[in-house]
């Protein structure tokens, strides 16, 4: 494995520094400390090769097809969100906008191209939120639920709410009546926060064909249960690539709080390791999501601190990952905020490409492009 110097990646790629460490932080570019100099980066050449011809226009058609389900083309027809002009779209409607005004509730109605706003119920003694008890929960309903397949979408629709409900129990504990964002803000004795609660769940309600609706597209398109589809999501969103990128920010936060902001951002792209609090591929010009937010609470001194220096430094806006790791820190919040925010706002989402995959009838089954051994062929005469 070759590697290459800032200089010399920077003249291959014919770009600014900025874009170099903008490719390093979204992980499209491997980087590790330099062995004669830790203050430099050194960079791996088949990455920037990669890069560098993918600029030039030089990709092979298997390439643009095997990049297609990451970050490339439109894979599977969506009616339910799109991101579009640098804007986020829930079926047409601006979901910064909407966050202004409107609940989760509203939100799911609208996904799920219901009517009326749906109306959550409690029916366990959680006190607190847990995303252990949501994992317990929808296991559970795994076990009895009826499978998806054969059952009309006004069934399926009363389901998703029970899911939902299942869900609400365990991430926002609180009495029926309530709406969600009001009990998560009682459950965690944070009534300051429900504003800024109602606003980041309706942001984070859907987000396109990302990788845990994908996982839940491709759960329900079997014929398994919504719960199921919804327990595929959740523990997709898990991994510190999607929804437990909060984590990178704190431990970046830490980091400048002992190190200051600039050494931070400068070690931790010099060790390789993604900055998970900036940039989003999907938003060039800000992640909207993080913008429509960040506005509605003080941001502490550490992460104003990050956020001003790190956009200068890699060139970046700061993500919705910032913004709920922000958020939390600002009202006191417990440190797995973020990802039980998302979990609970994202459960809508889920359930809405779970119940269009079922409509559309069509099993998501992909090929693989083999690159393994060559297979035997048979001798026999």
């Amino acid at each position: 494995m070759s590697w290459l110097t800032a200089e010399e990646a920077l003249q291959a790629l014919k770009t600014k520094p900025q874009t170099l460490y903008a490719n390093v932080s979204r992980g499209r570019i491997h980087a590790k400390p330099d062995p004669s100099d830790p203050r430099r980066s050194l960079y791996q050449a088949s990455d920037v090769q990669r890069l560098a011809e993918r600029h030039a226009g030089r990709r092979k058609a298997e390439t643009v097809a095997a990049e297609t389900i990451r970050w490339g083309d439109p894979v599977l027809p969506s009616a339910i969100s799109t991101i579009t002009g640098g804007r986020l779209f829930y079926r047409g409607r601006d979901a910064a906008d909407f966050a202004d005004v409107a609940t989760l509730e509203q939100t799911a109605a609208l996904l799920w191209n219901g009517a009326e706003a749906f109306l959550s119920g409690s029916r366990t003694g959680n006190t607190s939120p847990s995303l252990q008890a949501a994992f317990r929960a929808l296991a559970g309903r795994v076990a009895s639920d009826l499978p998806s397949l054969g059952r009309s979408q006004a069934a399926l629709r009363r389901e998703a709410g029970g899911v939902l409900c299942t869900l609400a129990d365990a991430l926002a504990p609180g009495p029926p009546e309530q709406p969600l964002h009001l009990r998560l803000a009682a459950s965690w004795r944070r009534p300051d926060a429900a504003d800024c609660l109602r606003r980041a769940l309706v942001l984070m309600a859907d987000h396109e064909l990302n990788a845990s609706t994908f996982a839940a597209r491709v759960t329900a398109s079997a014929g398994a249960a919504l719960s199921a589809a919804v327990l595929s999501g959740l523990a997709t969103l898990t991994g510190p690539l999607h929804g437990a990128a909060w984590q990178g920010v704190d431990a970046l936060i830490e980091a400048a709080s002992a190190l200051g902001a600039e050494q931070a951002i400068r070690r931790t792209l010099a060790q390789g390791n993604r900055l998970s609090a900036f940039g989003h591929p999907l938003y060039p010009d800000g992640d909207i999501r993080a913008l429509a937010l960040l506005p509605h609470f003080p941001l502490p001194p550490q992460f104003a601190a990050v956020r001003e220096t790190g956009e200068e430094m890699v060139g970046e806006r700061v993500n919705v990952d910032f913004a709920l790791a922000a958020m939390a820190a600002a009202f006191d919040l417990p440190r797995e905020a973020p990802i039980i925010i998302f979990s609970l706002a994202r459960s809508a989402g889920w359930l809405a490409h779970a119940m269009e995959q079922i409509d559309s009838g069509e099993l998501i089954r992909p090929r693989a492009r083999y690159v393994g051994p060559a297979p035997e062929t048979d001798r026999r005469t």
